[in-house]
């Protein structure tokens, strides 16, 4: 939820990273807020209390509640975004209040652990962390200053406080990791991990399809209305929602960037490099063991066979053949391959080449030449770039602007026209659908015209409007809006005669599911009766279904089969129902894994065990030493955190 101008202008500055939590900088930030309850726990780290001074002081340090008030708000909008509560309800407040006391306790008792045992974060091991960033490379890799400022920005995160968090969590992870390092789960125990992960199950099956039922006899009109009267739900109007809102996007300020000469030659100086497609080539390898063999091989491809026969070829010579589709030069795995590859013409076989790896004999298939662009080729896409930058600036400057009218009783209709925003008034229902069966004319990305549908159906009508932070776009890009209701029209029944032939569609419909459950169930009595499948099933074909394991992807075994199989005994049978029909399985084997014949998928159980005791162990190591810091908090903080305004 956006604040009233008296807190501090970062307020705003609250979003995920582009890429989720598969990105080292998402994971340091929402490790902030999943903490609590992920590895620390809050327990009873609230059985002291401060009697004056800080909210909340632990190992000698105090918390004052500005620094409490910042890391609840960024904590706010991340699960708010992750529950897709776009204004957060007293209990995710609290709970969040909750986590974001927890984890600052626990923090500081261990940053006071890194201290007395001397450890360090230098510099040379903090910028080789940023370097490392995936969210800070450029498409080639490489680290970029102007991405990493980006992300910082679109977080609403300073670079000083950035280098704090990271540096903090290097000292906590040599605590941590030297925890965790050598724990390993039991050998038993993987072997049952194992066991039940892998254990497939093979089931003989009967299909009985609901398209394959007899055509019903025609309903009697009688027997449509009563389908019709019992149904409201399937052929009544939805709730439609006449709203007003407007929505501020980088689309709807960008109109305000002024962007000069000098804007697009700096962005260009920055970004260049990825204007600049490399050539690409796809290339056949054949890895020989020493230099006599590479050069029969070469011999024979020169020679005119082709790439199966070569292959046959390096498997007689023990070399081994590998295919490399669409490889730059830097992507291949020796340089001397790739500086090879690269000085090869299509089509030929140059000399054997080697490197660390062994001796390559290579043969071009395909060249894909790179392409660089001009400054005025890229000048669109630069002045795009630019636009989209100083946007993302300018958004939270009008962002604090329309709060503080908001906040301060100005409507929607009353708002200057000099701030930025587009307006939008129409009727939807939930789904964002207008009454004529037409997407809701709502600008800016997808994820905002979700919000804020979302929140329409969530407000009540007459609620005052508030500034809401939509979840960022996909290219990390932040939006907001408000929106007021001005009248619900409630769902109603269509007439019988406007739906009679959806009514009469879905009567045949459920009329032949009917049908098919009757025989279904018959063919699974008659085997609990003692039948075969076969000699139940009668005319229906008896097929054999692939094994199925409780975690795989089990293709070809209907997913709501998985379960019923795996409770079952040998020779027993289920029936489920699917989209398409009814199935009845008898399972026919149990094939129990042998790890010795898999020992990569059991290494896989064993390092997850180990990686789970390890986490155990710092869980408990963290618990200590927070309970022998001897945290103080104030009773009174997590509601003066929770409750909103304070």
């Amino acid at each position: 939820m956006v604040r009233a101008s008296r807190d501090p202008p970062d307020v705003l500055m609250l979003a995920t990273f582009r890429r989720g939590l598969n990105t080292w900088p998402a994971r340091l930030f929402f490790l902030l807020l999943a903490g609590a309850f992920v590895l620390w726990g809050i327990g009873d780290w609230a059985r002291n209390f401060a009697r004056g001074g800080a909210p909340v002081s632990v190992a000698g340090r105090k918390i004052e509640l500005p620094e409490l008030q910042e890391e609840y708000r960024r904590a706010l909008a991340q699960a708010s975004r992750a529950t897709g509560q776009a204004d957060p309800s007293a209990e995710l407040r609290r709970a969040v209040a909750m986590q974001t006391v927890g984890q600052l306790v626990t923090q500081a008792a261990l940053d006071g652990q890194a201290h007395d045992l001397g450890l360090a974060a230098p510099d040379t091991a903090l910028r080789e962390a940023v370097y490392a960033m995936p969210a800070f490379h450029t498409k080639d890799g490489k680290f970029d200053r102007a991405t990493m400022d980006a992300v910082l920005r679109n977080n609403g995160m300073s670079e000083q406080h950035f280098l704090d968090l990271l540096r903090r969590d290097l000292l906590q992870q040599q605590i941590l990791q030297a925890v965790a390092a050598g724990a390993a789960g039991s050998g038993t125990m993987a072997h049952e991990v194992f066991a039940f992960q892998h254990e497939q199950r093979i089931a003989d099956a009967v299909d009985i399809p609901i398209a394959a039922a007899p055509e019903p006899p025609a309903p009697t009109q009688k027997q449509l209305e009563r389908w019709w009267a019992n149904h409201p739900d399937r052929y009544s109007t939805p709730e439609y929602r006449k709203i007003k809102a407007i929505v501020l996007a980088p689309e709807t300020v960008a109109k305000d960037v002024q962007v000069s000469e000098d804007d697009l030659k700096a962005e260009w100086e920055q970004r260049k490099g990825e204007f600049n497609t490399p050539e690409r080539r796809s290339v056949d390898v054949l890895l020989a063991p020493d230099e006599a063999k590479a050069e029969a091989l070469a011999k024979a491809w020169r020679a005119g066979a082709d790439w199966t026969a070569m292959q046959a070829e390096a498997a007689k010579a023990g070399a081994t053949p590998v295919e490399l589709t669409d490889a730059t030069q830097r992507e291949f795995p020796a340089p001397e391959l790739g500086a090879a590859v690269f000085a090869a013409p299509e089509g030929t076989v140059p000399p054997p080449v080697k490197s660390a790896l062994g001796w390559h004999v290579l043969k071009v298939t395909k060249i894909t030449p790179g392409h660089a662009q001009t400054f005025e080729q890229a000048r669109d896409a630069l002045h795009a770039r630019v636009v989209a930058d100083k946007a993302a600036d300018l958004i939270y400057d009008r962002a604090n602007r329309l709060d503080n009218l908001l906040s301060a009783g100005s409507t929607l209709e009353t708002l200057p026209g000099d701030v930025g925003v587009a307006a939008v008034s129409g009727t939807l229902d939930a789904e964002g659908m207008t009454p004529a069966g037409t997407p809701a004319p709502i600008p800016g990305p997808a994820v905002l015209r979700t919000a804020l549908v979302k929140a329409a159906f969530d407000a009540k009508q007459g609620d005052p409007p508030r500034l809401i932070q939509a979840p960022n776009a996909p290219d990390g890009a932040q939006s907001f809006f408000a929106v007021t209701v001005d009248a619900i029209e409630p769902p109603k029944p269509r007439p019988f005669a406007d739906v009679a032939a959806a009514v009469r569609k879905d009567w045949t419909l459920d009329a032949r599911r009917h049908e098919q459950e009757v025989v279904a169930a018959g063919i699974l009595t008659a085997v609990k009766d003692g039948k075969t499948l076969a000699e139940a099933a009668g005319k229906l074909p008896v097929h054999r279904l692939p094994p199925a394991t409780r975690t795989g992807a089990n293709d070809g075994v209907p997913p709501q089969l998985v379960g019923p199989l795996f409770a079952l005994k040998k020779g027993e049978p289920t029936m489920v129902e699917t989209p398409e029909g009814f199935i009845v399985a008898v399972l026919t084997a149990i094939e129990e894994p042998d790890p010795g014949k898999d020992p990569i998928g059991y290494a896989e159980v064993r390092d997850a065990l180990a990686r789970a005791v390890g986490s155990d162990m710092q869980q408990i190591y963290a618990s200590a030493v927070r309970d022998r810091a001897e945290p103080r908090i104030d009773p009174h903080v997590v509601d003066s955190l929770a409750t909103p305004g304070e």
